[in-house]
């Protein structure tokens, strides 16, 4: 093994107590249209790309207006977290720095541009990390970007690190073992390794 690619809501940090204030706010225009959300709203759709989080939560309005709804809701939050950050699993910074003493890591998550610098500038993580890669960018699958920060940085063989099955799926499509965090988000059908807390990455690598 080479390197860690990590997934970032429900692997590394938990924002839902910012993102849903901030969504809170946006929705609060459109009321009639579509309805607020919860915490355990926004903790449902982690994982999925925006288009798709947008049909999930907003079903009974128009495709134009939901993704209307979601840009202005991924505008807000990257505003939001840049203010207040978000809670950071375990004892992130350390098991960062024992982990890029020995391997290269990276961040590839399904959000929007700017989401991921908020996550690095807000909590001081920058030198942990190579690169990273979302969809906001690229446009691409969250499979498709991990293979495009693999050809990128030359990996041979890095593990993915998430919580969904949509995470599961995406490592499976890049070829590479996937690594269970537990203590996230999401349920899997399977899994090539797993840990229950941020920590037991030390333990298992």
């Amino acid at each position: 093994m080479d390197s860690l690619i990590f997934d970032l809501d429900g692997t590394l940090w938990d924002s839902t107590d910012v993102v849903v204030v901030g969504w809170n706010s946006v929705l609060s225009n459109y009321q009639g249209v579509a309805n607020a959300v919860t915490k355990e709203d926004l903790q449902g759709i982690m994982g999925l790309q925006v288009y798709e989080a947008g049909q999930k939560l907003f079903p009974g309005v128009d495709e134009d207006t939901q993704q209307k709804i979601m840009r202005e809701c991924c505008e807000i939050e990257n505003l939001f977290l840049a203010k207040a950050g978000g809670s950071l699993y375990g004892s992130l910074e350390e098991v960062l720095q024992t982990l890029s003493a020995k391997y290269k890591l990276f961040i590839v998550s399904n959000c929007q541009a700017g989401y991921i610098e908020v996550f690095l500038e807000y909590h001081q993580l920058q030198k942990y990390f190579t690169d990273y890669e979302n969809p906001g960018r690229t446009g691409l699958s969250k499979g498709e970007n991990i293979r495009l920060v693999m050809e990128r940085n030359h990996l041979s063989s890095p593990v993915y690190v998430g919580d969904t099955e949509g995470d599961r799926k995406a490592a499976a499509f890049a070829g590479i073992p996937f690594v269970y965090a537990q203590y996230g988000f999401g349920e899997v059908s399977r899994y090539d390794y797993s840990v229950d807390r941020l920590e037991g990455l030390l333990e298992l690598f």
